[in-house]
């Protein structure tokens, strides 16, 4: 069964929420959609990466962030709510240098103040790179 507000929404239907933001500029894209999880990617290169050459952490959080609030986002009425983060953290498993890293989320627990999400995100060889863990409060919408 699936954890959605819109049980039709579609990865096609995502792609214009990261326009002119952070996301955007990182090249994160919503690649995948199911019942209960979102994907998404971005390129390891040189918008993405620290002074060593490898994956820059913050852009992991952001990664995950992003993917984490557009799940919440996915899950409520957006006429009645919105989400916003109130806490993430990450662990840095792996560098990556080049290629993708593809950040799959899944839902620890929706509640109705708060959403909390689980985040691994892999390279392109399926190796773990990071693990995070996002919380959302779920706030109403002013005058409703």
């Amino acid at each position: 069964m699936s954890i959605w507000f819109n049980k039709a929404v579609t990865v096609e239907d995502l792609q214009h929420l990261g326009a002119n933001t952070m996301g955007d500029y990182l090249g994160m894209r919503f690649i995948e959609i199911g019942n209960n999880f979102l994907k998404g990617s971005m390129p390891v290169d040189n918008r993405t990466r620290q002074p060593y050459g490898l994956l820059h952490g913050g852009a992991s959080a952001a990664l995950a962030e992003t993917v984490g609030s557009i799940a919440s986002a996915l899950v409520i009425d957006p006429e009645k709510f919105i989400c916003v983060g109130l806490e993430i953290n990450a662990n840095h498993i792996r560098a990556v240098r080049d290629g993708h890293v593809t950040a799959t989320c899944t839902p620890i627990h929706l509640g109705s103040t708060t959403h909390v999400w689980d985040i691994h995100i892999h390279d392109d060889n399926e190796k773990l790179v990071c693990v995070s863990r996002l919380t959302v409060a779920v706030l109403g919408k002013k005058g409703r």
